[in-house]
């Protein structure tokens, strides 16, 4: 990671030059450091050096204050509901970007001279996280031509990581951001559509999740390869289990390659193969899809698929045989009922 200590060294050394608690968290939310307690503690500070990281509902409360775009510290009141005490927030801001926040719980003694003495290790904490941005950027401009399927770029891309390493591909977020530079130094990371990421391969999963929850949305991870000049491959793959992530709930919202069976083949397949195996069912209205999937998925057992469904068995049966008339096909021969299958499949990665 950036430099843990150097970070932890600043909030001790602000920590016990005001008498409070304080904690260090980037952008996301997620903890970097934090001091001694003095005084009371509230739920927040407890779930954030715990957990290392806010609620949504807290983080939401916060924001409403503005503190993304403040210039200088931000005196937040108490709110019983959420178990928040009073407390300021200083954005780390350098170069007019808010690399992060200084939390510090506030009894009604911090005066603004008594921040004033402080000044110098906000902005010191800053510069170590632009520093640390920065770098991060440079590594993500390596990581786009280590995971080129060019081998000419690839070649010069000359990554310092030893394998196995895993590919993962995070779908951003317009709402949320993730502080990229804060994951574990070995991780090269690449902002993008989708996030890039390369890690040591036992690292890959929970990465994966770190990324994810921070932009809320799905993740794919690629296949192990031993040498990191086939990463490229498992990044291909990455992208390829990110789109089922994204269609198919039982996947999400983190699908890893080695798991996803006969998806597997199908998010290869190319547009054209996709919508040629989709005709088979392009009669079927979105009750009936859904009525037949399900059907399917549960391998042809009516009693489960009707409960699912919350119908009378009797109401599936008339679905099921009027998705036969509108196919021609027949659910009960094997051939019939797996073309059906992959085109509802199918319709979802289209």
């Amino acid at each position: 990671m950036h430099n843990t200590a150097d970070l932890q060294e600043i909030v001790d050394e602000i920590a016990g030059l005001l008498g409070a608690s304080a904690t260090l968290e980037d952008r996301s939310f997620r903890l970097l450091a934090y001091g001694a307690q003095h005084g009371d503690i509230d739920t927040v500070r407890q779930e954030s050096i715990l957990r290392r990281r806010a609620s949504q509902e807290v983080r939401d409360y916060f924001e409403r204050y503005g503190i993304a775009r403040a210039d200088g510290p931000v005196r937040i009141p108490a709110d019983d509901r959420l178990k928040v005490l009073a407390r300021i927030c200083w954005p780390l801001r350098h170069g007019d970007v808010t690399y992060g926040y200084l939390w510090l719980l506030d009894s009604g003694s911090l005066a603004d001279t008594r921040l004033h003495r402080v000044a110098p290790l906000v902005t010191r904490a800053a510069a170590a996280l632009a520093h640390e941005a920065r770098s991060r950027q440079d590594l993500g401009r390596r990581l786009d031509a280590l995971l080129s399927p060019d081998p000419q770029e690839r070649a010069a891309a000359s990554p310092e990581m030893s394998g196995p390493v895993a590919a993962v591909a995070v779908r951003e977020s317009e709402e949320r951001a993730a502080a990229l530079w804060t994951l574990p130094r070995g991780v090269l990371a690449r902002a993008g559509s989708p996030v890039a990421l390369l890690a040591p391969a036992h690292l890959a999963a929970e990465v994966a999740r770190t990324v994810q929850g921070a932009y809320g949305t799905a993740a794919g991870i690629g296949a192990a390869r031993a040498d990191p000049a086939d990463a490229w491959l498992s990044w291909r793959e990455a992208r390829q289990a990110l789109r089922v992530a994204e269609n198919f709930p039982r996947h999400a919202p983190v699908a890893r390659w080695e798991e996803l069976g006969a998806y597997r083949l199908l998010a290869r397949l190319g547009v054209g193969d996709l919508r040629e195996l989709a005709e088979a069912v392009a009669p079927f209205d979105p009750e009936l899809a859904r009525t037949v999937e399900v059907y399917l998925d549960l391998g042809g057992h009516a009693q489960k698929a009707a409960a699912e469904l919350g119908i009378h068995r009797q109401t599936l049966y008339y679905r099921l045989g009027k998705a036969e008339r509108l196919t021609g096909r027949d659910l009960s021969d094997g051939d019939d009922r797996l073309t059906v299958h992959l085109g509802l499949k199918a319709s979802h990665l289209r």
